[in-house]
């Protein structure tokens, strides 16, 4: 670990990294799922001790620039004040990647943001018999069922965070795949970018079917 304020050496994993967060912000933007400065990424880039590579704050998503990453440590603190300011939700990627994510995607689509709102009084939004859960980390059928927490919204992130981390460490029925924050978007993760990249494709599409079905055919 570098001494305090001591300059990062960027490594070539490093770009590595800042290449696939920054075609994810550009591929969310296009989409819809990560407009203007909303959404925040990040991926490992070693855990002994652990550190990440985290967006900056208050930038576009769909124009990011190498420059406006940070690296934060396993408490959410910048490594290197030269760099952008992590975000006020950093402390949601670390405990999740503590938990063994490589890499943390939150986007803010109008279908979770809608979704989130309207479910948040039962905790969470039931999803099941869409061949497209086969695409989440362990789902093998389209029987699955997919159960997608909800959080009401609050600018307490380390409260939050806590509440997290002992969902992830809950035995008998672990926090898997993802959340939603209400009124807010989705947080998604995954062994590596790409895995967490398609998480967050398979969700945003059936959040999208389930938005589409409820215009259609009423409540369910």
């Amino acid at each position: 670990m570098p001494a305090e304020n001591a300059p990062l050496i960027i490594t070539e994993p490093i770009h590595s990294l800042t290449r696939e967060l920054i075609e994810c912000g550009r591929d969310f933007h296009r989409r819809g799922w990560s407009l203007g400065t909303s959404s925040n990424y990040s991926a490992v880039i070693e855990r002994g001790p652990l550190t990440l590579l985290m967006t900056g704050s208050g930038f576009d998503k769909g124009r990011l620039e190498a420059d406006q990453f940070v690296m934060v440590d396993g408490e959410a603190q910048a490594l290197d004040e030269a760099f952008s300011k992590p975000s006020a939700e950093a402390l949601l990627h670390t405990v999740l990647a503590k938990h063994g994510a490589g890499a943390v995607l939150h986007t803010h689509s109008v279908a979770a943001t809608v979704l989130s709102e309207h479910f948040v009084k039962d905790g969470g939004l039931r999803i099941t018999g869409y061949e497209m859960l086969k695409g989440l980390a362990g789902v093998t059928t389209h029987e699955s069922e997919a159960w997608i927490e909800i959080y009401p919204n609050t600018q307490d992130i380390a409260a939050l965070a806590r509440v997290i981390d002992a969902r992830l460490r809950d035995p008998a029925r672990p926090l898997r795949h993802g959340f939603l924050m209400a009124g807010h978007g989705l947080y998604t993760w995954g062994e590596t970018t790409a895995a967490a990249r398609r998480q967050v494709e398979v969700l945003e599409f059936l959040f999208e079917v389930v938005t589409q079905k409820r215009l259609l055919f009423g409540a369910f």
